[in-house]
């Protein structure tokens, strides 16, 4: 049995893993993570999520470290916001704990700290922008659309999400522009257009365009435009629902006890793209 912990686990998106993760006959929930000093501390975590009893209690993130000593987890699912999570990944791998990590919004300094934590101390981590099986795919048909069409195709990349969303442009998004630079030989650093504004004059050569929409209760969709003389090619993946995301967590929870053989894989690595 494959003992899972979970944070932000009052919320949306922590809720839904736990019910999913329960409903496996090869894992359990035995720890639920919430902010520090959360007022739901000491709840019973299946009855604040609409379970029922499930004899374990939320725990309040300032006593994390006391208690994944104490209750050993096998793995940690961290779908928080950038800064919780470097600090979350920093105490599992003190602890010897590994993570499967959803969260989005970190910059390159957040994500060096958090990849030296885990290698440093041995751990195994997932790590994606985006856990969604069908998103990988997308990611996989982007980079060969982008190979195959080359540099005479303009692109344009466009999101959307609901309007709680804190951070743009989405990690997928920027991941899918990494993807397209990659393969087209380009440095997205100089290359990237987030958005435009007043007169910016005609499109520079090989620009990438990355727009963010942010509105209503949007669960996540992207497009990638590859943008030709007389056609136009458009990659498209609509999230529906976060059970999509749910899904691609529990895949990589499987994949790291089963399976992988490196600290830090991704999501292509869990799906074998």
């Amino acid at each position: 049995m494959i003992r899972v912990a979970v944070t932000g686990c009052a919320g949306n998106m922590g809720s839904k893993i736990i019910k999913t993760v329960q409903a496996q006959d090869n894992m359990e929930v035995v720890m639920g993570i919430e902010m520090p000093n959360s007022p739901l501390a000491g709840n019973d975590l299946g009855q604040q999520i609409g379970l029922g009893p499930m004899g374990v209690e939320i725990i309040g993130s300032q006593d994390l470290k006391t208690e994944l000593k104490k209750v050993k987890p096998d793995v940690l699912v961290d779908f928080t916001i950038a800064k919780a999570a470097v600090e979350t990944v920093k105490i599992c791998a003190e602890c010897g704990v590994n993570v499967v990590v959803g969260t989005t919004g970190l910059n390159d300094e957040q994500l060096d700290v958090m990849h030296k934590a885990i290698k440093d101390n041995d751990i195994k981590a997932v790590i994606s922008p985006n856990m969604a099986t069908g998103v990988n795919v997308f990611f996989e048909i982007v980079g060969q659309v982008a190979k195959i069409l080359g540099n005479e195709y303009d692109v344009e990349i466009v999101e959307a999400h609901h309007h709680n969303k804190q951070d743009a442009p989405s990690g997928t998004a920027k991941r899918a522009a990494e993807i397209v630079a990659e393969n087209l030989n380009l440095d997205l650093k100089e290359k990237a257009c987030y958005g435009r504004e007043g007169m910016v004059g005609k499109r520079p050569e090989n620009e990438i365009g990355i727009h963010a929409v942010r509105g209503g209760d949007i669960v996540g969709d992207h497009t990638v435009m590859f943008c030709g003389d007389g056609e136009r090619i458009e990659v498209i993946h609509r999230a529906s629902t976060r059970q999509a995301f749910v899904n691609g967590v529990i895949r990589a929870i499987n994949y790291q006890s089963s399976k992988q053989d490196k600290n830090i894989a991704d999501m292509f690595d869990v799906l074998g793209l």
